[in-house]
């Protein structure tokens, strides 16, 4: 009797299943189809396009074409909630491959995030063109919250610089930019309202599959959906990254939404932002612009280091995206949220029947990632049910809902078609980005990929049945970001000047003027800058730290004392090396004003025994260090202060109260060296003080250019740490 039961109630959940397996079917027949057309839009695009270059014998857009435009003001904005970690390095990397001058970064800090605000400072004290934005609200808000923040702090700097910003940018913390980009987006402004480059990942290791997945879905949606959205459709979402708003187009939106451009009621502003514009009918583009980028591609088989290659691909931005399940499917929980569900409340459905395809095609995910998952249990219960009746263990069944004879066997064609079609696809996509391997790699990712969505529509879907129905608001669910590491990336080591030049140290005039007397003199070139007044040994401590990858130290009295008979002086002063004793692994340190010559570090190891680490420390602390070495000064204190540096002209103008200081402060803050030449000159056009004072005090400065060394002795200090 038992058996019977059980027989025929499986009868009735293999039916069950059968029914639920056809729905299941049309479902994604539906969405095969909007894919599939997709698909055809974008090969009809790329062949057109093709032809059309032959007929017309198109020359395309060149990097030397982005060059010859004069640079207009550009602001970049950085939102940053928790960003400690990755910010500074972020700021050290744009500013290092940017190859563009006139533009300020704005990063957006919160009142309650201290160590995040300690590294902006730093950076900011490092860099001229960059500015902190205080969020006054305790954190976390939302990414709207503070980026509007942001924007009314770019429209005051406007006011109180004088300057119009053509465009601004929108980035994030973990973003890698090409050096190329603000050249691209200045050509293109004001003619475009909304730029947007495509976004990628950067190149994650094979065995990296959830991160992987990130590749995979970015290389075909902005390798192809987006591409073929515009065109059809003329609306580009924003991507929250890599899109740069003309200033008309954030007048208009400030106009519209009193001051908050950026909706703070969504949790993905930059896909809400993007489709107003497209209602007030600004011209947006999704921007694809051949370039070349310099990347480390892992060696798969034998060798395990990693190969510097070139590569051709559209100008993009690139970031890492997160590799755990969790943390990617709490990010994509919040993408699904914004852009799947709260657009149904705040987005109008209006526009073409494209742009209303694209809308629904946008919210499809809220349903089609969790019937990818019960196909897949769907799958396994057959073969189950299969392999029963294979061993005899079931028998009893009623007769089939799905008939040979009728349009089931043409939808399942039909499914395993559209299913090579994505397959192959998506491994075509991954593979003109990151290779054939990681083409090959897309498929078994693409089951990770349905996994870690189905996890993400899940939590969206609890948490926006949970805000409508207990009225617990949605919160931004902040994601932890990773920067690439130096060997991740391929970055050209700029020139000591050029890197000076690109922190806004010193004046493209200054510099050349400079370089032409190391060429005749024979020295460093930043003792040239420092002995004319130009530059302060402090930023070219930095400066050199930060090119040579070295970490900086600060030299004190004692350490050089103590440490006295370990080095002769001659090869201290011939190096321009100290040496400060050993760490706790017991590796001896050198402190040094620039990476020690083969030759010479040769001779160190083999005096002290064993390589020494380099610290970088300033020029007056070794010339202090030097002094005290010789034994030439006399009775010495064992603290006593760095020799005297050229007094800098504001300095002088402060000390003589010849200008206030805080007059001088804020003209610092609107003196651009290549703009305005000499900051004498600068202050004399602007009327804040007149040429006699500037000559007088000019004349002084150059009198203390060159102090005696029983003036440097009197003076000497080795600063403590």
């Amino acid at each position: 009797m038992f058996a019977t039961s059980w027989t025929y109630l499986a009868a009735d959940y293999y039916a069950g299943l059968e029914v639920v397996a056809m729905v299941v079917a049309i479902l994604i027949i539906l969405s095969a189809l909007d894919d599939l057309i997709i698909d055809v839009w974008y090969w009809i695009i790329k062949i057109k396009r093709h032809f059309s270059k032959q007929i017309r014998s198109y020359t395309p857009l060149t990097p030397e074409q982005l060059c010859q435009k004069q640079e207009q003001a550009i602001a970049i904005m950085v939102p940053a909630w928790m960003e400690y970690d990755v910010i500074a390095a972020m700021i050290e990397n744009m500013v290092t491959v940017l190859t563009y001058k006139n533009y300020v970064i704005f990063v957006g800090t919160y009142v309650n995030d201290a160590a995040t605000i300690k590294e902006v400072e730093r950076m900011r004290r490092r860099y001229k063109q960059l500015r902190r934005v205080e969020v006054p609200n305790p954190g976390p808000t939302c990414k709207a919250d503070c980026l509007n923040w942001i924007v009314q702090a770019i429209f005051l700097h406007e006011q109180t610089m004088g300057i119009e910003f053509s465009g601004v940018i929108l980035h994030d913390s973990e973003d890698v930019l090409h050096p190329l980009e603000l050249k691209f987006f200045n050509y293109l402004l004001p003619r475009k309202d909304m730029i947007q480059l495509p976004v990628l990942s950067l190149e994650r290791k094979w065995y990296e599959l959830v991160a992987g997945t990130y590749m995979d879905e970015f290389a075909e949606s902005h390798g192809k959906d987006m591409t073929v959205r515009e065109r059809v459709c003329g609306v580009v979402p924003s991507a929250g990254v890599g899109t740069c708003f003309s200033r008309r187009a954030l007048l208009a939106l400030n106009a519209e939404s009193m001051n908050q451009p950026f909706n703070t009621r969504s949790l993905t502003e930059d896909y809400d932002i993007g489709n107003r514009l497209a209602h007030m009918d600004m011209r947006s583009i999704f921007a694809v612009f051949q370039v070349q980028f310099d990347v480390k591609r892992e060696n798969w088989f034998g060798s395990k280091q990693n190969n510097p290659i070139t590569i051709n691909m559209p100008l993009c931005v690139r970031e890492y995206f997160p590799d755990t399940f969790r943390t990617a499917y709490r990010q994509k929980a919040r993408w699904t949220l914004g852009i799947g569900l709260q657009s149904w409340d705040q987005l109008e459905f209006r526009g073409t029947l494209a742009a209303k395809n694209f809308l629904l095609r946008d919210r499809k995910g809220v349903l089609t990632s969790l019937i990818s998952i019960f196909a897949y249990l769907l799958l396994i219960q057959f073969l189950l049910f299969q392999m029963a009746a294979y061993a005899g263990l079931w028998t009893l069944y009623y007769p089939p809902l799905f008939s040979v004879d009728g349009w089931w066997p043409y939808a399942l064609v039909f499914n395993v078609f559209a299913l090579i079609s994505r397959v192959g696809h998506r491994a075509y996509f991954v593979t003109v980005f990151y290779g054939w391997r990681h083409g090959l790699m897309s498929i078994p990712r693409m089951i990770i990929s349905n996994f870690v969505n189905f996890m993400a529509v899940s939590r969206a879907w609890k948490l926006y049945l949970s805000y409508l129905f207990a009225g617990k608001p949605m919160v931004w669910d902040k994601t932890m970001h990773d920067f690439p590491s130096a060997e991740a990336l391929v970055v050209q080591k700029q020139r000591i000047g050029d890197l000076l030049q690109s922190w806004q140290a010193v004046d493209q005039v200054r510099l050349s003027s400079a370089l032409e007397e190391q060429m005749h003199l024979k020295i460093p070139l930043g003792r040239v800058l420092i002995s004319k007044g130009w530059l302060d040994d402090e930023t070219l401590a930095e400066a050199i730290a930060f090119q040579s990858d070295l970490a900086r130290a600060v030299l004190r009295a004692e350490t050089v004392i103590q440490y006295a008979a370990s080095l002769p002086f001659e090869l201290c002063s011939q190096c321009r090396a100290i040496y400060l004793g050993n760490n706790d692994q017991g590796k001896p340190m050198l402190g040094v004003t620039s990476p020690l010559a083969p030759e010479s570090l040769n001779q160190i190891n083999h005096l002290l025994g064993s390589s020494p680490l380099q610290y970088i420390v300033r020029e007056s602390e070794i010339d202090a260090a030097l002094l005290l070495l010789s034994k030439e000064s006399g009775p010495l204190s064992t603290k006593v202060a760095a020799p005297p540096k050229t007094p800098l002209l504001g300095d002088l103008l402060i000390e003589r109260g010849l200008i206030d200081h805080q007059v001088f402060e804020d003209a610092l803050e609107k003196y651009q060296p290549q703009h305005h030449g000499r900051i004498g000159d600068y202050l004399v056009n602007e009327g804040i003080i007149d040429r006699d004072a500037i000559e007088q005090v000019v004349l002084l400065q150059r009198k203390q250019q060159f102090g005696t060394l029983s003036e440097c002795t009197d003076n000497l200090e080795l600063q403590a740490a």
